[in-house]
């Protein structure tokens, strides 16, 4: 499949990513190129330690990179104030990590809406999109539970209730079922492969769970800094 650059939700070039460990420094990131049309959902696999979680953070506007450009959704990462990132990573990305990050002393529907609350939405408002978002994710009877009340499948459930609520433009999922059984993982891949299908938000997966491959529009393999493409849907 060839990909028409004018076409790009993401678009990266010569990513570098270096720090110091002790004295050692570090080559997290060593060249990294990457292009990835609108709608598309990606998986990225690899070992640990191979960069994939500092791929996505460059992505998703958490750190910069020490050489190279990014430009997602119209925006260049590598130049951007601080405020630029921070109004960008609102507006535009939503997170899903592999330990969830709910607030335990919310309830399902008050996590979900935090996005919208910092947007300056009303709570009232807020609610009946957080509460959609709940249904989507198969939750909407389980809105006032708190986290400890949930099963760890429930409450990535609802960190991805949470991280598309304001509809962004990506999801940057980093190992969103290291936490998880194999069957409730692969419960949560099937749930993003058919929202990714029915919001048409673009999906990012670092993992380890090969079973994501499956559903990948286009797949690649991360190692010692270096990305190196691998299977394209027909």
């Amino acid at each position: 499949m060839h990909i028409n650059l004018s076409e790009c939700l993401i678009q990266a070039r010569g990513l570098e990513k270096r720090y110091r460990r002790g004295k050692v420094q570090v080559e997290a990131l060593r060249g990294v190129d990457l292009d990835v049309p609108s709608g598309a959902f990606v998986v990225i696999v690899g070992p640990s330690g191979g960069g994939k979680t500092t791929l996505l953070h460059l992505l998703g506007g958490i750190d910069r990179p020490t050489s190279g450009q990014i430009r997602v959704n119209g925006q260049t990462l590598e130049t951007a104030s601080e405020s630029e990132l921070t109004r960008f990573r609102r507006d535009h990305i939503g997170f899903v990590f592999q330990f969830y990050n709910l607030l335990p002393s919310l309830n399902a529907l008050d996590n979900v809406i935090l996005p919208l609350l910092a947007r300056g939405w009303s709570w009232k408002k807020a609610s009946q999109s957080g509460q959609a978002f709940l249904e989507r994710v198969g939750l909407q009877a389980r809105w006032r539970h708190m986290p400890g009340e949930l099963s760890g499948g429930e409450q990535q459930r609802v960190a991805i209730a949470r991280a598309l609520v304001g509809e962004p433009a990506v999801i940057l999922a980093d190992e969103p079922t290291g936490d998880l059984d194999s069957v409730t993982s692969g419960e949560i891949i099937q749930l993003m492969v058919h929202l990714n299908q029915q919001l048409g938000s673009t999906f990012i997966i670092a993992t380890h769970n090969q079973t994501a491959c499956q559903y990948a529009t286009r797949t690649y393999e991360m190692r010692d800094g270096l990305l190196y493409p691998g299977l394209e849907a027909a």
